[in-house]
């Protein structure tokens, strides 16, 4: 792998605890920013090799919410 791009980078909102995005699960909203990162890159899904997501607060994700955010 020589060519590594960072082609975009996008972030959900900010919320508040038990706020409105309470009943969304971490990987839908990751799923979102991915979509949005996609669509102003102009780069198609199946040429992303990889997706690093940083998370504050991981209980009960499960493993790899970037993993399940991608898929």
């Amino acid at each position: 792998m020589s060519n590594i791009v960072i082609a975009a980078a996008k972030r959900t909102a900010i919320g508040s605890f038990l706020g409105q995005f309470n009943g969304v699960p971490t990987p839908t909203l990751g799923a979102a920013a991915i979509a949005a990162a996609l669509e102003q890159s102009g780069v198609p899904a199946g040429d992303v090799s990889e997706v690093l997501m940083g998370c504050v607060l991981p209980a009960n994700l499960g493993q790899a919410p970037a993993r399940q955010a991608a898929i």
